[in-house]
């Protein structure tokens, strides 16, 4: 048991903080340096697996994107830590963000697309570069070894004997490992949730923007449910298998570890809004294709919060008609025709409205829109479906 005590961490500093703002950061030491053969070969496969990213069709090749990323998590931490890093956008539709010890941040398209502000993406990247900077994924590795070799030679000593109790005893042994470790992992997350927003204190963004993720993520998770017929989920509490603290505690902690006087501060809405606006239709049209109505609804109406573009409306309209049933093709048509209203050139906008007219039994109105969308878009890549569409129910292309 005195390895599962080693493995324990109690986080005394966010226990200490709860009731007060975070502290700043410490003064920044620079990069910390591999030791050892063990932390060289991690390093190195850092490297190598950051090469195979930089030339990956899932890394998005946006100079003006990722350079816009990674001024965020420079004003969230500062320039002297955030020349440490190397920032890649990754086109994958999951709420999350990762830093590899030798300094590559990876930062998935599903975050972008939630996040809704330079303060909300600042907490994340900061709670990210938490982890970087205390060498958490070293630490894990460590502890992991640890553990995982304890158990071994446990696994040897008990399958040399024959009773029932023994082989209880093991069982037993390897739970409270793995439940140790796992408890490692939450602690280190609360660790770097207190570093994090020690960071965005001392910055000029508004901290309170940290819990708000949260509490959004936690509302998106519910929207999903509900589209699902499943119960209302908890958020508070912890599954034995969870490496994360539950969302409700961390709601809870970020807003109260954010400084009072920071809530003035702007959160860069306008400026998320502006550099991410090329990009949202393509990340949208991702989280569509993840099947999940709930949670796809939920992000476009809280995209939409200040108002419908026609990218919107649009994207409303392709997550109806994905699902597909018949009142859910009359409304598609129906948000298509509002994205025309307000920009009569979105190609895409007709093309969903006469693949949803068409569909629905409406084939000469579908026929209309499907030749306005090869007219505006002749180039495009499925121009030989849709015009063997048109042909189909009687029209030229």
């Amino acid at each position: 048991m005195a390895l599962c005590a080693v493995l324990t961490l109690t986080s005394p500093a966010l226990a200490a903080t709860k009731t007060k703002p975070a502290p700043p950061p410490p003064p920044y030491v620079g990069v910390y340096q591999p030791q050892g053969v063990d932390e060289l070969g991690i390093w190195r496969e850092d490297d190598e697996s950051e090469q195979k990213l930089a030339n990956s069709p899932v890394a998005i090749q946006d100079e003006a994107l990722t350079a816009y990323v990674k001024s965020v998590l420079c004003t969230a931490v500062g320039f002297d830590r955030c020349n440490a890093t190397r920032v890649y956008i990754v086109r994958e539709p999951s709420f999350n963000a990762t830093m590899s010890p030798n300094g590559t941040m990876r930062v998935y398209s599903g975050l972008l697309l939630r996040v809704r502000s330079e303060a909300e993406l600042a907490s994340v990247l900061g709670h990210e570069f938490g982890h970087f900077e205390k060498r958490h994924t070293l630490a894990s590795f460590k502890a992991h070894r640890k553990g995982t070799d304890f158990l071994s030679w446990a696994s040897v000593l008990a399958s040399m004997s024959n009773s029932a109790g023994v082989h209880r005893n093991f069982a037993d042994l390897e739970m409270s490992v793995y439940g140790s470790l796992l408890r490692f992992s939450r602690d280190h997350e609360r660790e770097a949730d207190l570093l994090g927003i020690g960071y965005l204190n001392g910055s000029t963004l508004r901290p309170q923007a940290a819990s708000q993720i949260w509490r959004n993520l936690m509302a998106e998770t519910e929207a999903s449910a509900a589209a699902r017929g499943l119960k209302k989920p908890r958020f508070d509490r912890v599954a034995f298998f969870s490496s994360h603290p539950p969302e409700a505690e961390r709601a809870d902690y970020l807003g109260a570890l954010a400084m009072p006087e920071g809530d003035g501060r702007d959160e860069g809405s306008e400026a998320y809004g502006r550099a991410l606006a090329k990009w949202l239709p393509v990340f949208l049209n991702d989280q569509i294709k993840l099947n999940d109505f709930g949670g796809s609804e939920y992000l476009i109406n809280s995209l939409a919060k200040d108002g419908w573009t026609a990218p919107l409306w649009q994207m409303r309209g392709e997550l109806f008609r994905a699902r597909g049933a018949p009142r859910d093709l009359a409304h598609a048509a129906d948000f298509y025709l509002n994205a025309i209203t307000i920009e009569p050139e979105l190609a895409e906008a007709h093309r969903g409205l006469g693949l949803s007219l068409v569909k629905t039994g409406r084939t000469e109105e579908g026929r209309v829109a499907l030749a306005r969308y090869l007219e505006l878009k002749p180039d495009a890549s499925d121009s030989a479906m849709i015009g063997m569409t048109i042909a189909s129910i009687g029209g030229n292309q």
